[in-house]
């Protein structure tokens, strides 16, 4: 396993001792149970998994390397290297400048730059456009490249299948630079329309059954669509891909449905399904999926409340927000400091689209049960300050080594 010289900063010796503890003794991954640490005053349900993923220790340990190596020159990030306020503020601190903001926003005008500038492309990768335009003012937009490997693997396999006529559907949030990213990428071979959710399948499949015009097609999906596109030739054969991020269960569901629509239109059977739906494996990468079925288990638990931390516009740690929310009263914070007080809460509400204060968000009874997670995107450091901060909210006085090593034997 590949190992990454990520800043000091952003790790935890406690974090780190019950990761390496699970991996260990898991190495298949198959024992999704949280860590269950017990105190005094409260119990905490750590996630079997979550923090750093592959692509974004791999982005990290290339900006931070690259600032050090070029120490005097003017160092650029295309948009947020990652979704993480305590990275982007640092790497700013640092003397880095974004280009653009999350949405493709110029913040800095490319005129301005020029050969001697540095540019890194951030972990959710950038489009052909602005790789052309990088590269006609003599910036390789390879050279300082943190696009993650399962990023690039989700274009690989939308051009593969764009290479054999299918039209590619993209799962993903429109305005998110990956599925930007993506889009950009999967039009070069192919016709290609992006859809963030199951009922925007419902309402592409009636343009697949042709039952509204095209031009209905062109203002629902208006800025989505491929140049050229044309629902009534474009919507026969399909597959699907991915925002790496999403959620594994809409995903499926979407591809499900696309090829459930296309069987009944054309009286399809199993040996003649490929002629209208691409066999697409599942493309989200294997930390969404880990993170994912880590929260399934952690929503078998008999918990009080959950806090998951990381930043807020982190589309897989919101998705992970959505999943416990069915279960649990669910507190998205993006650090310890959201934590007041036992009577406040500052967290994100989702469904609002802002932060909000809570009241008495503690339950009642005397030794509460904690779920505590976080995104792919959030430092280990920051989850053992959210974990330190409510032993200090409780008052607990048993000792967090004996508590951990107590516990860790269990596995």
């Amino acid at each position: 396993m590949k190992t990454f010289d990520i800043p000091v900063k952003y790790k935890s010796p406690v974090i780190s001792v019950i990761k390496e503890t699970r991996r260990t003794k898991d190495k298949l991954k198959r024992n999704f149970k949280p860590t269950v640490l017990e105190f005094e005053r409260l119990t905490i349900l750590i996630a079997r998994h979550f923090g750093f993923c592959y692509g974004v220790e791999n982005a990290v340990e290339i900006a931070y390397r690259t600032l050090n190596e070029n120490r005097g020159r003017r160092v650029f990030l295309l948009s947020e290297m990652i979704h993480n306020p305590d990275v982007n503020a640092d790497l700013l601190s640092e003397g880095v400048q974004f280009l653009m903001d999350t949405r493709g926003n110029r913040l800095i005008d490319f005129e301005t730059l020029n050969s001697e500038d540095i540019v890194i492309v951030p972990a959710f990768g950038t489009t052909l456009e602005i790789q052309a335009e990088l590269s006609s003012r003599g910036i390789d937009p390879y050279r300082y490249d943190t696009t993650c490997p399962f990023v690039e693997k989700v274009w690989n396999r939308a051009n593969q299948i764009g290479e054999r006529g299918y039209t590619v559907v993209v799962h993903g949030k429109p305005n998110h630079e990956e599925t930007r990213a993506t889009f950009s990428h999967s039009t070069s071979q192919a016709n290609t329309v992006v859809i963030k959710d199951i009922r925007e399948a419902r309402e592409l499949a009636a343009f697949i059954r042709k039952e509204k015009p095209k031009e209905e097609f062109y203002r629902r999906f208006e800025g989505r669509y491929s140049e050229g596109f044309d629902p009534e030739e474009h919507l026969v054969k399909l597959g699907v891909v991915n925002q790496t991020t999403m959620l594994a269960s809409e995903t499926q569901e979407i591809a499900n449905y696309l090829k459930e629509e296309l069987v009944n239109l054309y009286g399809l059977d199993e040996s003649s399904v490929s002629q209208h739906f691409a066999s697409t494996k599942d493309t989200l990468c294997y930390a969404t999926n880990d993170n994912q079925d880590a929260t399934y288990a952690l929503m078998d638990e008999d918990a009080d409340l959950a806090i998951v931390v990381g930043g807020y516009n982190s589309s897989n740690t919101t998705h992970l927000v959505e999943l416990l929310e069915q279960k649990i009263p669910t507190y998205f914070i993006k650090s310890a400091a959201g934590i007041l007080s036992e009577r406040e809460i500052i967290h994100y509400d989702i469904h609002q689209g802002k932060e909000v204060i809570s009241g008495d968000y503690l339950p009642e009874s005397s030794r509460p049960k904690i779920i505590l997670t976080c995104g792919a995107s959030c430092p280990d450091a920051v989850v053992e300050e959210v974990l330190a901060r409510l032993l200090e909210l409780f008052q607990e006085k048993k000792n967090l080594e004996d508590v951990l090593e107590k516990s860790l034997v269990n596995f």
